[in-house]
């Protein structure tokens, strides 16, 4: 009696055991969170608002966790997927490249349709009377004129590239002045609006929006110049993606961000991409862009 006793003591531990092994490997143990940021282009407050909902979103389709996690600045945003704090961030192309760069294995994986062919202004108090132009505006020589932030594409880098092609000078040495940097497309409307600055280059889809909005008045900003097209904004996922939730996952996620259509599209609001929606896009996508920013010195 005592021996049967024993015996089943043990069998019931080993099936406790057993038990316990077959928990732990449940898929529905809770998973880490997901976190992902986006470069503060515009109102940060705002943009923390518009990205709640398209974190929700995802976590109901990843089955996961997912965070939207704010960004001081550009530099910020770079910082946090370098150093693997958020592992998906939509960035601009320049900064892009950036994490792209620090980060091996980090990958492009969606941009907005608008994004394979973006674009600058270059917007004018007209009381400056500058005009339009459909080369650089080389008049800008010697003005007060503000870039956005230092690592963003549309606001410094092509309107910085296209400059120094045009004139075979550097910005300090065309406007006579260290560049001033406004810090965000919204900043350098106001800036240029209040006559602060003669000019300031912009991104093109941020004044399109304040104009339809009446945030920007006509009879004092107007463009006088507009850039080729170049790639710019896009959603990259860090490599840990893979480590953290399994092979194929980052694949999981681009289908899921591809998907996003009709009434869904106003998750994509704080990215301006409602409208058009997101497309598939590979590192080679911004390869142009990296060889450019490479050609003047803000990449290595």
């Amino acid at each position: 009696m005592f021996v049967t006793t024993r015996r089943s003591l043990f069998a019931s531990v080993l099936a406790l055991l057993a038990l316990a092994s077959v928990s732990a490997a449940t898929p529905g143990d809770p998973k880490p969170t997901l976190k992902f940021t986006g470069i503060p282009n515009q109102n940060t407050t705002e943009l923390a608002e518009k990205y709640a909902p398209l974190a929700q979103y995802l976590g109901l389709k990843l089955g996961v966790p997912v965070e939207y996690v704010a960004s001081a600045d550009y530099n910020a945003s770079v910082d946090a997927f370098k150093n693997g704090d958020v592992q998906l961030a939509w960035f601009g192309g320049y900064t892009g490249c950036q994490a792209r760069a620090a980060v091996p294995g980090a990958t492009a994986i969606a941009c907005g349709v608008r994004d394979l062919k973006f674009k600058s202004y270059i917007i004018a108090n007209k009381a400056s009377g500058l005009v339009k132009s459909e080369e650089f505006p080389t008049t800008l020589a010697g003005r007060k004129f503000t870039f956005g932030s230092a690592s963003s594409t549309s606001g410094r880098l092509m309107p910085e590239f296209y400059l120094r092609k045009a004139v075979k000078k550097s910005p300090k040495e065309f406007f006579g002045a260290e560049p001033s940097f406004s810090g965000g497309h919204d900043k350098t409307i106001e800036l240029v609006a209040a006559g602060t600055f003669d000019a300031g280059a912009v991104d093109y889809t941020v004044f399109d929006k304040r104009v339809k909005e009446k945030k920007v008045d006509p009879n004092l900003v107007h463009i006088i110049w507009t850039s080729p097209e170049y790639a710019d904004y896009n959603f990259t996922a860090h490599p840990k993606l893979e480590e953290i939730y399994g092979k194929g996952f980052t694949e999981k996620l681009q289908k899921e961000l591809i998907a996003i259509a009709g009434d869904d599209r106003k998750l994509l609001s704080a990215l301006d991409r409602a409208e058009d929606g997101l497309v598939i896009c590979s590192n080679e996508t911004f390869e142009t862009l990296r060889k450019t920013a490479v050609e003047i010195g803000l990449l290595r």
